[in-house]
């Protein structure tokens, strides 16, 4: 059975609601669905909850839907490339959940994998753990971290068939797998699309068994979220 959508809006047009929670790939502007996050843009959906690793840049990625006024609240591990999310957040505008990379990337793996939560010693002592249990192990104190679950998931991939087997291209591989995991729902935005059994199955990063639906971006913008030179 083919996932394959005819354009992103399509994709999402029935998937997301106002106050839904969306898992979204990409680190930086590496590896973003950035066509899924201007098509989730142009739903007008509000007050959404986004899990990922940053928030893109003003004007582009995730920070398209700042611009809106669609985000309320992020769980993200870094933030410091958009200037709007700094100005909303410090006004109150914006609830920011910040989480240590490592753990937000088990939360979301624990997440696809059905796992409530899990200790990590990450984040003892500061603020990460406020209000959270903690206990020792081996005379190390740990804080308990619960599972993120995304009511939607948006990933990129270089390449992905019809059955929603995708193949990611180096870096832009990322977080991308954990969020298509976590999703109780997956789309996915693929470069390339190839017939069913045309991927090699070793070489398969993320089964068909986790994308529910999947959308052609053969022209991706991919910006470089910092350009540098040498003369």
């Amino acid at each position: 059975m083919s996932k394959l959508y005819p354009s992103a809006d399509a994709a999402i047009a029935d998937l997301v609601d106002d106050g839904s929670t969306l898992a979204v790939g990409g680190f930086g502007l590496c590896g973003i669905p950035e066509a899924l996050i201007t098509a989730l843009r142009d739903t007008g959906r509000h007050d959404l909850t986004v899990i990922s690793n940053n928030a893109g840049v003003d004007g582009f990625g995730l920070g398209l839907l700042l611009e809106t006024r669609q985000l309320s609240r992020m769980i993200s591990s870094y933030v410091g490339e958009n200037k709007e999310f700094e100005r909303q957040y410090l006004a109150g505008e914006l609830e920011v959940e910040l989480t240590p990379q490592g753990t937000l990337a088990e939360k979301l793996r624990a997440g696809g994998a059905g796992i409530p939560a899990f200790f990590t010693p990450t984040g003892y002592g500061t603020l990460v753990a406020e209000g959270k249990e903690t206990r020792e192990f081996d005379g190390r104190w740990h804080v308990l971290e619960e599972a993120l679950v995304a009511d939607v998931s948006l990933v990129k991939a270089w390449k992905g068939d019809r059955a929603g087997n995708l193949v990611y291209r180096r870096t832009a591989r990322n977080f991308n797998p954990l969020c298509a995991a976590a999703g109780r729902v997956c789309v996915a935005e693929v470069e390339q699309l190839v017939d069913t059994g045309e991927l090699d199955p070793d070489q398969i990063h993320t089964p068909g068994i986790y994308v529910d639906r999947v959308v052609l971006n053969p022209t991706p913008e991919k910006r470089v979220e910092q350009r540098t030179v040498r003369e």
